[in-house]
């Protein structure tokens, strides 16, 4: 069986998360990108959110969590990553699902979680992070 050749946008994100360069999120994120989040009802609309929002991800599942891919799977302009990660004993198992223009920049980041007590682990750490943003 062959796998389809991981797209050149999703290369990238993976080599933000190995290296923690998180200043090269400023060149991936499309200044129109949407972020939709587990834990907010509302779109997260522009680049500066959608930034904000995906390196206080980043952050809060750094560090010791085992955050890690498990799978991915690829269409013509999107991408689905699932991962896993523990968060001081609870596991968290979701899905990155992440959209990119002909520029090869994210236009779309919806994060999926499971199981709630995994959401309500990570509702307190993400909302301490924004509020240093």
């Amino acid at each position: 069986m062959t796998h389809p050749a991981r797209p050149a946008v999703i290369d990238r994100w993976h080599h933000l998360i190995e290296t923690n360069d998180l200043d090269a999120l400023n060149v991936l994120v499309a200044d129109d990108a949407v972020f939709l989040s587990p834990a907010v009802f509302t779109p997260q609309e522009g680049k500066a959110k959608t930034v904000a929002y995906l390196r206080a991800a980043l952050t809060v599942f750094g560090g010791d969590t085992g955050f890690h891919y498990v799978g991915e799977w690829y269409g013509p302009n999107s991408a689905v990553l699932e991962f896993v990660a523990d968060l001081d004993g609870v596991h968290v198992n979701g899905v990155d699902l992440i959209e990119w223009d002909d520029r090869d920049r994210i236009v779309g980041f919806k994060v999926m979680i499971r199981p709630v007590k995994g959401l309500q682990a990570l509702i307190p750490r993400m909302a301490a992070q924004l509020e240093q943003a």
